[in-house]
């Protein structure tokens, strides 16, 4: 039977829940029908820890692991809390507060041109403050899933064309959700 390692196509049916004292709260979820699929070891979004965890795995192997803040997506980074000007948000002229509100994601561009993915934190009349932090960051994050498939990778697979997001996400899958565009279709980003 084949083993998750490095060159192998891997499809995993998963769920990732935030672990705190309450318990799990779950926030993704990848299915049998879509499940979360990429070539082990060629995806630079892939967390170390996480293919630690499933390495060696075969088809029907079941995981259950927690990974703490520092081996899942960081600690919270203050820096990554932004003040942007409120007049940003304006559409002909008036603010958009159908799309800008306190919880929401929205999509922005950075310096370079990538899209990223904020959180309204807050707003006032002068600016809006958003934090850019992955929005998992700071969490213990506990996976518990299925290997679906693993089989030798396509030369496609290996040396696959852009997925066309635009966002510069790497195609994040399932395992850091960094990307959260909301644009593209590669079942990875939000």
């Amino acid at each position: 039977m084949e083993k998750i390692q490095a060159g192998k196509f891997v499809q995993l049916a998963y769920e990732i829940f935030v672990a705190d004292e309450q318990g799990d709260a779950s926030v993704f979820k990848f299915t049998r029908e879509q499940p979360d699929t990429f070539v082990f070891g060629m995806d630079p979004g892939m967390l170390p820890a996480f293919s630690k965890g499933i390495e060696g795995l075969t088809i029907g192997d079941k995981f259950d692991f927690t990974l703490d803040p520092e081996d899942a997506f960081g600690p919270k980074d203050p820096t990554m809390v932004m003040e942007i000007p409120r007049q940003t948000f304006f559409v002909d002229g008036e603010f958009d507060s159908e799309r800008v509100f306190v919880g929401a994601s929205l999509p922005m561009q950075t310096q370079d041109g990538y899209r990223i993915s904020g959180i309204v934190e807050s707003i006032n009349d002068e600016v809006v403050v958003m934090d850019f932090n992955h929005q998992l960051a700071g969490e213990r994050v506990h996976y518990v899933g299925e290997v679906v498939a693993v089989r030798d990778a396509t030369p496609e697979e290996l040396n696959p064309a852009p997925h066309g997001c635009g966002c510069g996400c790497g195609h994040d899958h399932g395992h850091d959700h960094g990307c959260d565009c909301g644009s593209c279709d590669c079942g990875g980003c939000n």
